[in-house]
């Protein structure tokens, strides 16, 4: 990514590499002691849900005490972060979230927990590329075309994003600035509604979710220009990416990560941290990601940590450059 002009603090990336480090120095011996809270911050059968409960589930075959997953839906993930950070610094509730969690404290004005001292990062679950995307009826085939038109013709392309402040707007603001082109946004309720905008030619490009997409792209009613990951992806490897499309830098993945309460015993984060990945190894659960087009990520908690503290920076910009914020 081109880092856009902003001044920002590096207190949130320090914070997840210090929440790493602190609390008691003495693990809690047999890890776990108690059934374990699996939070879903999202609604039932979305893929944050569907994650948690693919994790949960073979914690549960690992451990002897239970795993029980819940959901926690509201205020972009919010309300089940907040259960999680506020729970007893002991490693026996987890969150699992989406990249919303990096996205939110600059996006929210009021939250009522720090997301750097009050979560632990445990570690990385995967990465889901998202694919940059238009109607049929909008006359390009790459990127270089897309900008070209957007530039004869500024304003006069919309792009349809599940609202204000998600993932698909700030993406959306992201790919203007480093490519100086304006599109006119279309905020709808929810990727639903957006994806059927597309589909009927009501809005003429979106940047969506992978899962979201690829049935369409494959059918013919959308085009896919690009998507937004390093490399290309395995479930669509003909679509270039947007940085070897002329777009040097570009990167804006969708990610999902399992976190705990802050202050935790740093011996107990590590056992997460080895379970989880222990658990991303199963060839059950490998065959169940690729088909859901999550290429699963290893990562130690202290590479999580400085992973999470640098998408909270990355988002804070483009958050500050859409003016997009929520009360």
């Amino acid at each position: 990514m081109r880092k856009p002009k902003a001044s920002l603090s590096i207190t949130c990336a320090a914070a997840f590499v210090a929440a790493l480090v602190s609390g008691s120095a003495v693990a809690q011996k047999g890890y776990p002691t108690k059934p374990v809270r699996f939070v879903s911050p999202f609604s039932p059968g979305g893929s944050t849900d569907i994650l948690a409960r693919l994790v949960g589930q073979q914690m549960n075959k690992l451990w002897s005490s239970p795993v029980i997953v819940e959901n926690r839906p509201g205020a972009g993930g919010n309300i089940g972060a907040e259960v999680v950070a506020k729970a007893p610094p002991d490693g026996h509730v987890l969150l699992l979230s989406a990249s919303s969690v990096a996205i939110n404290p600059s996006l929210y004005s009021r939250m009522a927990f720090d997301t750097g001292k009050d979560l632990a990062p445990v570690g990385l679950v995967g990465t889901v590329p998202n694919i940059l995307v238009v109607h049929p009826s909008v006359p390009v085939t790459t990127v270089k075309q897309l900008i070209a038109l957007a530039r004869k013709t500024p304003g006069a392309l919309t792009y349809a994003s599940g609202g204000s402040g998600t993932g698909s707007q700030l993406i959306a603001e992201l790919f203007q600035h480093d490519t100086k082109v304006r599109f006119t946004h279309i905020p709808y309720k929810g990727s639903g509604p957006a994806t059927t905008a597309l589909l009927s030619g009501e809005a003429a490009l979106a940047f969506n979710n992978m899962l979201a997409a690829k049935p369409h792209v494959e059918s013919g009613r959308m085009r896919a220009i690009a998507v937004t990951s390093a490399a290309r992806s395995a479930f669509l490897p003909n679509v270039p990416t947007i940085a070897e499309s002329g777009v040097p830098g570009f990167e804006a993945d969708s990610w999902y990560g399992v976190f705990t309460t802050g202050g935790s015993p740093r011996e107990v984060v590590d056992t997460l941290s080895s379970t989880l990945n222990q658990i991303l190894h199963m060839p059950d659960v490998r065959k169940r990601l690729d088909g859901l087009g999550v290429t699963p990520r290893k990562m130690t908690p202290p590479e999580f940590g400085a992973f999470v503290g640098a998408e909270m920076k990355k988002w804070e910009a483009v958050v500050k450059l859409s003016k997009a914020k929520v009360e």
